[in-house]
């Protein structure tokens, strides 16, 4: 790290907040930082953003994924999250509370700005030039006792082939529309268990085998797909459309074969999405759910009472696979991917309908043939492989019970 650029932003960051009146405090400090950074010569913003980037650099070196920075929980540092654990590094100097809410706006755009003010929220991409290739983040800025903080994820500019997935050869039709022109496929896990990675491989398997259209609505967009085989359109939520539902129901009229709704989070926004899949469309989400019944039944809650029995009925019409996962750590202090799958049969379409959800499970254990598992079904295959430990994989496992008896070890 450059630290002549450390030096100089610091000073930038000093003069600059002296001029910041001390009587202002939370949003009205804000909003005042948002009118005055304009003022700002381009020369020191771009010192400023050169900071940032510097910052992002480094976390490509340390292989993080996430980078943090801001406000009281920081601690004036800058923390990585390395293989899963959050650390932070000394080398990169210590920024205060005021420092870092500027270093932030500085890199938002003015309707980004506003928009945090509003919703005290903005999520958005962000890139930076490294070796000549472009590489993008995910980035979030939210607000902290009164004062900023920004999470950064990297976005990775290479997108893992399907085949090391070693998905079933049923479910890979599944998910391919060369095979199946139309249903749901759900990609679901907790934050940072690899969604989206998931999702993206999928795509591209579509991009590079079909010749076909691909609507992609993001909030933001991530991974930008080159058009293959595909016309490939990207609409990031807060720039491109205004709403995923906006998005989603604009996209039927965008000639979509597949279309990528990259987060089921609202009640609008599930409904909208069965609409387009009952039309006839291949649809591909996500849900911050960790297992496929807990994805059912998570649909089905988030819809008013009165509507659920219909939403019941739609879902196991259009649902066609369900991929829950989760990235346990290894024994080399790695993270490797754990998975249930859950393919579309007419014995779980049926226990949908009747609202025997929890017959399902059992049938997702006992189609192995077909490619569904469990997930401490895959968790057991890790353990036996050696690649994580069994305390890893009982952590990681939805139903430890169930895990326990088909290991037939207990510690």
């Amino acid at each position: 790290m450059d630290s002549n650029l450390i030096e100089t932003a610091h000073q930038i960051l000093r003069n600059f907040n002296e001029s910041i009146p001390q009587f202002l405090y939370g949003i009205e400090r804000q909003q005042f930082l948002i009118n005055q950074i304009k003022n700002l010569e381009p020369d020191k913003r771009l010192v400023l953003r050169n900071l940032i980037d510097a910052f992002l650099i480094e976390m490509r070196t340390k292989n993080a994924s996430d980078i943090d920075l801001g406000s009281y929980g920081c601690r004036n540092s800058i923390w990585f999250r390395i293989h899963g654990e959050k650390v932070t590094d000394p080398g990169l100097g210590q920024y205060s509370e005021a420092e870092t809410d500027t270093l932030i706006i500085n890199i938002l755009m003015e309707q980004q700005a506003q928009n945090l003010i509003k919703y005290r929220n903005v999520d958005f991409s962000y890139g930076i030039m490294e070796n000549g290739t472009l590489q993008r983040f995910r980035a979030d800025v939210y607000f902290d006792l009164e004062h900023l903080a920004m999470n950064m994820r990297l976005i990775s500019s290479e997108v893992r082939p399907i085949s090391a997935f070693n998905f079933h050869p049923e479910v890979l039709k599944a998910l391919s529309l060369k095979f199946v022109k139309r249903g749901l496929i759900l990609i679901t896990g907790i934050t940072g268990s690899g969604k989206s990675t998931t999702l993206d491989s999928i795509i591209d398997a579509n991009n590079r085998t079909v010749d076909s259209s691909i609507v992609i609505i993001g909030g933001p967009i991530e991974h930008v797909h080159e058009p293959k085989r595909c016309v490939v359109r990207h609409r990031s939520v807060g720039t491109d459309v205004l709403t995923f539902k906006d998005g989603a129901m604009q996209a039927l009229r965008q000639d979509p074969d597949i279309v990528v709704i990259t987060e089921m989070r609202y009640a609008d926004t599930i409904m909208t999405t069965l609409e387009i899949t009952d039309s006839g469309h291949k649809v591909f989400s996500t849900l911050h759910t960790s297992s496929a019944v807990e994805s059912i039944n998570r649909i089905i809650a988030e819809v008013p009472s009165n509507e659920q029995d219909r939403v019941r009925e739609r879902l196991a019409d259009v649902l066609t696979v369900v991929i829950s996962q989760k990235l346990p750590r290894t024994l080399d202090n790695k993270r490797v991917l754990a998975k249930e799958v859950l393919l579309m049969i007419p014995s779980i379409r049926a226990a949908i309908k009747n609202d025997n959800l929890d017959e399902i499970y059992q049938m997702i254990q006992q189609s192995s043939q077909l490619g569904m598992i469990t997930m401490e079904q895959d968790l057991k295959r890790l353990y036996d492989e050696k690649i994580i430990s069994y305390e890893e994989a009982w952590a990681n496992a939805n139903n430890k019970k169930r895990f326990e008896e088909i290991v037939k070890y207990k510690v």
